[in-house]
C-alpha cells in the first residue's frame, strides 16, 4: 500500500513537522497555558476521552474486522495534528489555543496513547497478532519529541531562526503530504474502488463526529463559541501521518495493508471534511465579530 520511498518520506515529514512545531513554541507558552489551563484541559478531555471511545463504538457498531478495528482505534487515539492549526487559522478561531492544544496533546501522548490503545484493544477482544505493542508506540512518540525540544531550543536562542524553521517545517510538511496523496491515490485506485462503504464511513465519520462532539462538549463545559470551534477542530483532526508511521513500523505484508486502510483514508478525507467545516466556522466567526462591532457602535452612539 505504501512504497519504501513513501514510508521514508513519511518518517522525514514527521520529524520536520515536530521540529517546526517546537520552533513555534517557547517555555513561556506552557507557563501561560498552566496559569489558565481550562481551555487546554477541555481539549485534552475531548482528545483523549471522546475520540478513543468514539473509535471503539464505531468499530463495534460497524462490525469491523480485527485489522480494521486496530486501524480505527489507533487513529482515534492519536494526538492532534499540526494540520488543525492551519484550519483554525482560516476559520478565524483561537490560533494560540490550537497550537497549545496540539503541543500539549503531543507531549501527553507519550503516556496516553499506549495506555488507551491497550485498553480499547483489550475491550475489543483483539488477539495478540492484531495488537500494537505499547513499547513500539512509546518509542516512536519519544523519538519525535527530540526534534520538538530542539526546535524550542533554537527558538529560544534565536527567535528569527526559530520563526524561519517554523515556516519551513509547515511548508515541507504540506509538500510531502501532497506528494504522498498524488502518488498514493492513482496507484491504489482499484483498492479504493473495492473498499466497502462502511470502511469509508468509519474513516470519514471519525473526523466529522469528533468535530461535532468536541464542539458540543466544549459548549457544555462553558467555553465560548470561538474557543469551542477551536477545540472541535483539534478534537476531530488527528495526526494521521503518525498513525500510518506506527502501523508501517509494527505490521508487515497483507496485515499491514488492511490495518493501514482506515488511517490512510482518514488522512485523505479529513482535509476535505475539515475544509468544509472551516468555511462554516469562518462564517460563524465573522458573523459574531460583526455583531460585536455593531454592539460597540450602538453603545458609542447611545453615549
Amino acid at each position: 500500500m505504501l512504497s519504501e520511498l513513501e514510508t521514508t518520506l513519511l518518517g522525514i515529514m514527521m520529524i520536520v513537522i515536530m521540529f517546526g512545531m517546537g520552533a513555534s513554541l517557547t517555555w513561556r507558552d506552557f507557563l501561560i497555558a498552566f496559569r489558565k489551563p481550562k481551555g487546554v484541559l477541555v481539549g485534552l478531555l475531548c482528545q483523549y476521552g471522546i475520540m478513543p471511545f468514539l473509535g471503539f463504538l464505531m468499530a463495534q457498531a460497524l462490525g469491523l474486522s480485527p485489522a480494521l478495528t486496530v486501524g480505527l482505534i489507533l487513529m482515534a487515539c492519536m494526538p492532534g495534528g499540526t494540520t488543525s492549526n492551519i484550519f483554525t487559522y482560516f476559520s478565524k478561531a483561537v490560533l494560540a489555543l490550537s497550537i497549545m492544544m496540539t503541543s500539549v496533546s503531543s507531549l501527553v501522548a507519550l503516556g496516553m496513547v499506549p495506555t488507551l490503545l491497550e485498553f480499547y484493544s483489550q475491550l475489543s477482544g483483539l488477539d495478540s497478532e492484531f495488537k500494537i505493542p505499547a513499547g513500539n508506540v512509546a518509542q516512536v512518540l519519544f523519538v519525535l519529541l527530540i526534534p520538538t525540544v530542539i526546535g524550542m531550543t533554537i527558538r529560544k536562542l534565536n527567535p528569527n531562526i526559530g520563526a524561519t524553521v517554523e515556516l519551513l517545517g509547515g511548508f515541507l510538511g504540506v509538500v510531502v503530504i501532497l506528494f504522498l496523496l498524488v502518488t498514493w491515490v492513482p496507484r491504489n485506485h482499484m483498492l479504493l474502488a473495492s473498499t466497502p462503504w462502511y470502511v469509508f464511513f468509519a474513516a470519514i465519520g471519525l473526523g466529522i463526529f469528533g468535530i461535532g462532539l468536541g464542539y458540543l462538549l466544549s459548549r457544555l463545559l462553558r467555553q465560548d463559541p470561538n474557543r469551542s470551534r477551536t477545540i472541535a477542530l483539534e478534537t476531530g483532526i488527528q495526526n494521521g501521518p503518525l498513525a500510518v508511521l506506527i502501523v508501517t513500523l509494527t505490521f508487515t505484508g497483507t496485515l499491514q495493508q488492511e490495518v493501514l486502510l482506515i488511517p490512510v483514508l482518514y488522512s485523505l478525507f479529513i482535509v476535505i471534511t475539515s475544509s468544509i467545516v472551516t468555511v462554516f466556522f469562518r462564517r460563524k466567526s465573522e458573523a459574531e465579530a460583526l455583531a460585536r462591532d455593531r454592539a460597540k457602535n450602538g453603545t458609542v452612539l447611545a453615549n
